[in-house]
């Protein structure tokens, strides 16, 4: 019968004497993460690597410092790399909607847009006052006598001819007209009619002539004009070009060497003398260009330079986090602003998306941030598919509006990926997007915990002096470092392994620094940590001291005293808003002559996950195969969790329930004292089971409200004991002898155990001790066999009715 463990098993302590240094104060930082080495080697491959689709996703559990370790990496990497370029957005002269994308070396964008704010301030004073010079003005005098000389010139021999020919050249609002004259006035309609024939056919003739000539010289007139708009242009643009030329002779010779830019600035300076007439009195047109204020009434607006992305020269590349990636804040948006009822927009609304500013470096992102944001994801994927930014507005890709709006050219893009979040996250990504690995092909995946040594231990103890430091804590001594690492490995559910959860330890660190404040201390120490512990523990144990209280009460019924036939105390473990606590579960079972069923009522009404399910149908496996290898397995069982209403899953009870059918078989009760937990093999082996320490403690914690006598204890499974790290009340009732915890290898040692009776395991011959619980449940069993054989010789069925023995029925509760 195995024994009991010694309670030096049961925790494993850290030595503070180990330690080399009196508080945190005195060790050197670290660099964390610790542990991660794996992770750390992927990502200087992936950020190092300069290959299409080398992105990278960092995966691991939250608060494991992920973020933290890629984002140092990162900058170490970035400051590195050589400063990406400035780019602006500036006008498109020729197609006013697609605004056009010009690229500047680090820092000359920034310098760009200011000596282009710089001429455009000029332009507005020296073009309006450059045509109100005096210079100006007399050669537009010039021009409006040269023309109006020209028509009074040709008005004047017109009238003179007409004179000689006794005909008046008159002007009228309505224009020019003709009349005959007589003694040099002009002759009335009724003194014309009195003249003789010859006379009035002579008038008609020559004012007819007259007529066309007139006809002919006003005809000239829209020439003239268009002549004199000719000249104006021609002076305008020659005056223009004194205050326009050496503006951009200057800003074409400091830009020489980027010729987009030098092709951007003559396309200004040939829009300035083309629509130079237009500014003269310096008015700003209140639509924007493409809008139609800027076809006829041009203004300054179309100088400026939208300054999407600076970079500061020799500044490294850049490390940008985005941490509400939507696509608008990822990939860049045309804003639009009201006037007069309706939304207009301009080159100089577009605003950069993370993308432009992680362009040349690097973007770190949540993985299940982005996935949540509508077309995020796929306008990622895109982008970096097509090494561009293209601003697409996402409202006219889904016809929702139907504003004016722009199409900026893209801008090329060269920029590593770094996603991170949670292992399933990656896992469904690449199996339900065929694009991820082609985009994403280096995987950091960060560890949960790493090996616990006297080596690790020291590394430990850096780590916390370094979290000390970051966040201003007070000093941790020695004592308290030991206890924190303890706690360490309580998180990672194994006394060999210590978790690497930064957040979790930092979390820790800062709750014993609160209490060492409130204290008055000017170091933490190992009564403060176990302090904030046990505040921890007493802040979420809401739901378990319910439990527990219901418990006491019998509301539920969970018996830790006697002996029952067919009942066993399983273990439980329910995880609640981060934080998990056990609970003990009656177990329960009856027997029947059948077919060889065992029947999981938890599954039948639905309550069963698949991994309890599993569990139930090994042990079957092992009852058939152990008992009932040679004839028919006649036996129909049910096994139930009493008292359960909510989904059971996973299959570290699958031993209890094999151990109660035995109990129910062999009609030998179980001691109620004790509980089980681990999982069975085909082979009736025992089989290791997650969160040992909480189930252990759960029933603990039952057992010594209701009084501990030494008979209460827990088995587990062997494989488990190095897993142990218990609270410091189940172990010194272990070291006093009130409480147990026994190691399990197989089924039989845990029911010889649970019962008291012998397991009875098959000598050389095969032959089974008499009395044992092998030998009571074979017999069972063979008389179940032989039953049922007569029943179908009778013609009878097998299985309708229960039949179990009377002892059975009576459960009797002695040992």
């Amino acid at each position: 019968m195995p024994q009991a463990l010694d309670p030096s098993r049961l925790y494993t302590c850290c030595d503070p004497a180990a330690f080399d240094f009196e508080t945190t104060a005195e060790l050197p930082d670290l660099q964390p993460p610790v542990g991660q080495e794996r992770a750390v080697e992927a990502l200087h491959f992936g950020i190092g690597i300069e290959r299409e689709g080398y992105n990278l996703f960092v995966m691991g559990p939250p608060g494991a410092g992920r973020k933290a370790l890629a984002t140092r990496l990162l900058k170490e990497r970035a400051a590195e790399r050589p400063t990406p370029a400035d780019w602006c957005y500036v006008h498109n002269f020729d197609q006013p909607h697609r605004p056009r994308a010009l690229e500047f070396p680090p820092g000359r964008g920034r310098q760009f847009r200011q000596d282009m704010q710089q001429a455009v301030d000029e332009l507005t004073t020296a073009l309006p006052a450059l045509f109100e010079s005096d210079e100006y003005r007399n050669r537009a005098e010039e021009i409006e006598n040269e023309f109006s000389e020209r028509e009074a010139r040709l008005l004047q021999e017109l009238g003179d001819e007409a004179e000689k020919r006794h005909i008046a050249l008159l002007r009228t609002p309505g224009g020019f007209g003709l009349a005959p004259m007589h003694d040099g006035e002009v002759i009335s309609p009724e003194a014309f009619e009195k003249l003789p024939e010859a006379e009035q056919e002579r008038f008609r003739a020559d004012m007819e002539e007259m007529g066309e000539r007139l006809h002919k010289v006003i005809r000239q007139a829209p020439q003239w004009a268009r002549e004199k708009r000719a000249r104006f242009r021609e002076l305008n643009q020659e005056f223009s070009e004194f205050a326009v030329g050496h503006l951009i002779d200057e800003l074409e010779a400091r830009y020489q060497d980027l010729p987009q830019v030098v092709d951007y600035l003559k396309a200004v300076r040939k829009d300035l003398l083309e629509h130079a007439e237009e500014f003269r009195k310096g008015e700003e047109s209140p639509m924007p260009p493409f809008m139609g204020g800027g076809e006829h009434k041009p203004s300054f607006l179309r100088y400026r330079v939208n300054l999407l992305i600076a970079h500061d020269e020799n500044g490294g590349a850049p490390v940008v986090y985005l941490d509400r990636p939507s696509y608008p804040n990822l990939i860049g948006r045309v804003e639009h602003m009201e006037r007069m009822g309706a939304l207009v927009t301009d080159f100089t609304l577009i605003k950069a998306g993370a993308l432009h500013e992680a362009n040349g470096g690097y973007l770190l992102l949540d993985a299940r941030d982005l996935l949540m944001q509508p077309f995020a994801w796929e306008g990622l994927k895109r982008t970096l598919a097509a090494h561009t930014i293209r601003i697409d507005s996402l409202a006219q890709m889904l016809s929702l509006v139907s504003t004016v709006s722009l199409e900026p050219q893209p801008i090329p893009l060269n920029v590593k990926v770094v996603l991170y979040g949670e292992r399933l996250l990656y896992y469904l990504l690449c199996e339900y997007d065929p694009d991820f690995r082609e985009l994403f092909k280096v995987m950091a995946d960060f560890e949960d915990e790493m090996p616990r040594d006297d080596a690790s231990h020291a590394l430990y103890a850096r780590l916390i002096a370094t979290l000390v430091k970051q966040d201003a804590l007070l000093p941790f001594d020695r004592a308290a470092c030991a206890r924190v690492i303890e706690q360490a490995a309580r998180e990672a559910e194994d006394a060999e392994r210590l978790s690497t959860h930064l957040q979790g330890t930092l979390d820790l660190l800062r709750e014993a620094d609160h209490f060492a404040r409130e204290g008055r201390l000017v170091a933490v120490g190992a009564p403060e940590v176990e302090t904030a512990i046990a505040a921890r523990r007493r802040r979420s144990e809401r739901i378990h001291q319910r439990i527990l209280d219901a418990t006491l009460r019998e509301t539920l019924r969970v018996d830790t005293a006697g002996a029952r036939v067919g009942q066993i105390n399983g273990l439980s473990v329910i995880e609640l808003g981060g934080e998990r606590f056990g609970h003990p579960t009656r177990i329960t079972a009856n027997v029947r002559i059948g077919e060889g069923d065992v029947l999981d009522i938890q599954r039948e009404v639905e309550l069963g996950g698949a991994i309890h399910s599993k569990g139930v149908l090994i042990l079957s496996s092992f009852l058939a195969t152990r008992y009932a290898s040679n004839q028919p397995l006649s036996l129909t069982a049910s096994l139930v969790f009493e008292q359960t209403y909510s989904e059971v899953d996973g299959d570290s009870a699958s031993m209890a329930e094999l151990c109660v059918l035995l109990s129910a078989l062999a009609d030998v009760p179980v001691r109620q004292s004790l509980a089980i937990t681990g999982s069975v093999d085909q082979f009736g082996q025992m089989q290791a089971i997650g969160a040992v320490n909480e189930k252990i403690e759960g029933f603990f914690d039952l057992c010594n409200a209701r009084g501990l006598d030494g008979s209460h204890g827990v088995l587990i499974p062997q494989a488990n004991v190095k897993h142990l790290m218990l609270r410091a009340d189940v172990r010194a009732a272990c070291a006093d002898g009130r409480f147990s915890i026994w190691p399990v290898l197989n089924v039989d040692a845990a029911i010889e155990l649970l019962t008291g009776v012998p397991a009875g395991l098959p000598d050389e011959q095969g032959v089974i001790p008499p009395g044992s619980i092998n030998h009571r449940v074979a017999g069972q069993l063979l008389e179940y066999s032989e039953l049922r054989q007569s029943f179908a010789a009778a013609g009878g069925k097998t299985g309708g009715k229960d039949r179990k023995r009377k002892s059975r029925r009576s459960g009797g509760d002695g040992d």
